[in-house]
């Protein structure tokens, strides 16, 4: 009897299952790219927008609250200027000096800043104290914006702050008492 010869199966892949297999993990690939430049752009635009979503409305908090308990209020080029006694002015200041009246009719004061006290630039609030010179700040507000500046337009005070990918935000106050 003869051997009957079995015909044996190719053992592998075909070139056409190679490419077709090669071609699906090049376009899985390509697509995890894409949705991973997504993420990349939208994480950038959460960033930008940051400022805007977390420190300003903490700010206006603040500001609101400060400001509209304060007796009156004046503007200084910058804290050395407020603390030189130079006079106040209208426009370009760095420095709000606010006053209060205490419950037994004394007054106090604190000053809202935009400085670089050695820690970086920020908002800074400080205390004065009753007597005795002005001491560094004494907490910051937000180090995030890159410019604050306060001024008086037909009687009521404005804080212009700039945020750091030059969002401008303006924050009307009170009159001028």
């Amino acid at each position: 009897m003869k051997a009957v010869q079995k015909l044996r199966s190719p053992k592998g892949y075909t070139l056409i299952e190679l490419s077709l297999a090669m071609s699906v993990g090049i376009m899985v690939a390509i697509m995890g790219l894409m949705l991973f430049n997504q993420q990349l752009a939208f994480l950038r635009i959460f960033k930008a927008q940051d400022f805007l979503t977390r420190e300003a409305p903490m700010i206006n908090n603040y500001v609101v609250r400060v400001i509209s308990t304060a007796e009156d209020y004046r503007l200084y080029e910058d804290i050395d200027a407020l603390k030189n006694g130079s006079d106040p002015v209208l426009t370009g200041a760095k420095v709000l000096l606010l006053r209060f009246r205490e419950a037994n009719g004394t007054m106090r004061a604190s000053i809202l800043s935009f400085e670089d006290p050695g820690t970086g630039p920020g908002l800074y609030y400080t205390m004065v104290p009753e007597m005795g010179s002005i001491t560094g700040p004494d907490w910051a507000l937000s180090k995030q914006p890159s410019l604050v500046s306060f001024a008086v337009e037909q009687g009521v005070l404005r804080m212009q702050v700039t945020g750091p990918n030059g969002e401008e935000l303006i924050y009307s106050g009170t009159q001028q008492l």
